[in-house]
């Protein structure tokens, strides 16, 4: 055959294959998501993300060593509280489960990145992401409450803030609350793109967060919506967001690909509880390769036009980073 193109000679070799290779990745893009309690002596699995776990403060400090020998650099605190009531005061307290974790974090691992997700629902006694007005969320007087979570994150060592909640306003109530406390420097990574997704079944057991009542379509994205996850991310922007994220990650990375080409900012997307469990559970059956899939999801996420993922596999995708098999 008289060809003058074949692809395949630049699939040869594996040296050749990674030189040539389109997608790239790197440790240091890697979010841990990780869930902190009160108590004493805790870390107790979580049934429905076997390998995940709730840590107490006081063993939390294995978990921040174990994700540096792993070459994780950053994580994303999720606080479960002892108590919760209407008005979430746990979510900004001084005292609060994550402000506490994050100094922790500071004092035993200075050099991990600490992120602190900001929304309310764990903290509500109705399980909603904001206060509520008769049976719906009312959107303004949460934002003041998610703006306050945030500042009290922030003043206790956190280096970024991302706020959840899906509240219309919330970035811009956010970056002006930090810029007058004194934190013009601390990030905002913003879950723009938050869809209302079946995915998230495990986390809300993880953090005890359901709702008491009805759900949360209401104030997360739609899921056939496509025009409306570039527009909520430009609008974050100019209110103020530093990086953007779609969420979750595996079933819209045509979003992560179309808001990647309409932002000037970093894209995030958090691979979130449902996508693991459905690995875990299918690895467990010995169905699938789990390393082998782990990887594949990894580099789809960056190929979309990621710049940070989020994943529950953190220390393992760094793993499959470090030997070449993702990135």
């Amino acid at each position: 055959m008289e060809l003058l193109q074949r692809s395949r000679r630049l699939r040869g070799s594996e040296g050749l294959r990674r030189m040539v290779r389109e997608t790239r990745a790197d440790a240091s893009s890697l979010i841990y998501p990780m869930f902190v309690v009160e108590g004493t002596g805790v870390k107790e699995e979580i049934p429905s993300m076997p390998g995940q776990f709730r840590w107490s403060l006081d063993r939390l400090p294995e978990k921040l060593e174990e994700l540096q020998n792993a070459g994780v650099g950053s994580l994303m605190l999720f606080g479960i509280p002892a108590e919760k009531d209407e008005v979430a005061s746990g979510a900004y307290a001084e005292d609060g489960i994550v402000q506490r974790a994050v100094r922790v974090c500071k004092e035993q691992a200075p050099d991990l990145y600490c992120i602190t997700d900001v929304c309310l629902c764990e903290y509500t006694s109705h399980g909603h992401c904001g206060m509520l007005k008769g049976q719906e969320v009312d959107n303004d007087p949460s934002v003041e409450l998610l703006s306050r979570t945030a500042v009290s994150h922030a003043a206790a060592g956190a280096d970024m803030v991302a706020p959840s909640d899906m509240m219309d306003g919330r970035v811009l109530g956010i970056r002006q609350a930090l810029d007058a406390a004194d934190f013009a420097t601390v990030p905002i990574m913003a879950y723009s793109v938050k869809y209302a997704s079946g995915f998230y079944g495990p986390f809300r057991e993880a953090a005890d967060s359901a709702p008491a009542f009805g759900d949360r379509r209401a104030y997360q994205m739609d899921v056939h919506n496509r025009r409306e996850a570039v527009k909520k991310a430009l609008q974050d922007i100019e209110q103020g967001a530093d990086i953007v994220m779609v969420k979750p990650a595996m079933s819209f990375l045509d979003l992560v690909r179309e808001v990647h080409d309409a932002v000037n900012v970093p894209v995030a997307a958090y691979s979130v509880s449902g996508e693991y469990a459905m690995v875990k559970a299918a690895a467990e059956k010995g169905w699938i390769d789990e390393e082998r899939i782990v990887g594949e999801m990894a580099s789809s996420v960056y190929r979309a036009g990621a710049h940070i993922y989020l994943t529950y596999y953190a220390e393992l995708v760094a793993k499959l980073i470090a030997e070449g098999v993702v990135g």
